[in-house]
């Protein structure tokens, strides 16, 4: 399995801070709401395999209007172009299921729903599209936070660079049927934010230096 993300998090991890192992979906998200709340963040999602059930899983948490905004379902390519603006010669060159697309998928979910954060999703659940480079089970997991540096949006995807991005992608491997692919994609797209939004050392909104984008952000 191939996973990439920031420095930060990795420490994190080992160091046992941040658990969800064992831990009921519903509670992940519950979960990440209460981090987002106290941060000041709202999120949304932009979700191919998935369909909208990492929405749907947060939305069944109570009180998820003060922290979630919406989804895109962008199953088809044009979506991803047209409505989360992914480059098409993204799409082109690394395939719908790939890091680059997620990562941009990410950003336009958060673009477009007007949001802090977000995660996105692409995927060959199966049983039917798999090749020898991407077998089924194969998913992408993009995500991008921002905060704001002087009351400017951080982060946001747009060009300016302004603010704080931490972000990243990662790609798993997942066994089983069509509906156990996604269980778990959902699942991991959870977990994946709450560690970038819950990682310790993230002060709350507007307490960044501009100067440290360098060593706060990650690849995405």
């Amino acid at each position: 399995m191939h996973d990439e993300r920031n420095k930060p998090e990795e420490a994190a991890r080992a160091a046992g801070n941040i658990a969800t192992e064992g831990i009921p979906v519903g509670e992940i998200a519950a979960r990440l709401g209460r981090a987002l709340a106290a941060r000041g963040l709202a999120m949304g999602t932009a979700e191919s395999c998935t369909g909208g059930l990492i929405a749907g899983a947060l939305t069944d948490v109570p009180g998820a209007s003060e922290w979630f905004a919406g989804a895109v379902v962008a199953y088809a390519n044009e979506v991803k172009r047209d409505v989360l603006g992914v480059d098409a010669a993204l799409l082109a060159a690394h395939g719908a299921v790939s890091g680059p697309v997620v990562a941009a998928m990410a950003r336009g979910a958060r673009r477009v729903l007007g949001v802090g954060a977000a995660v996105a999703v692409s995927g060959v659940a199966g049983p039917t599209g798999g090749t020898p480079q991407k077998p089924v089970g194969t998913v992408w997991i993009g995500w991008s936070v921002g905060w704001s540096v002087g009351g400017i949006p951080g982060g946001t995807g747009d060009g300016t660079n302004a603010g704080v991005e931490r972000a990243g992608t990662a790609l798993r491997h997942f066994p089983g049927d069509r509906a156990a692919v996604r269980a778990q994609t959902v699942r991991a797209a959870l977990e994946e934010l709450l560690h970038a939004v819950e990682v310790p050392g993230v002060p709350d909104p507007g307490a960044y230096d501009p100067d440290a984008r360098d060593q706060q952000g990650g690849r995405g």
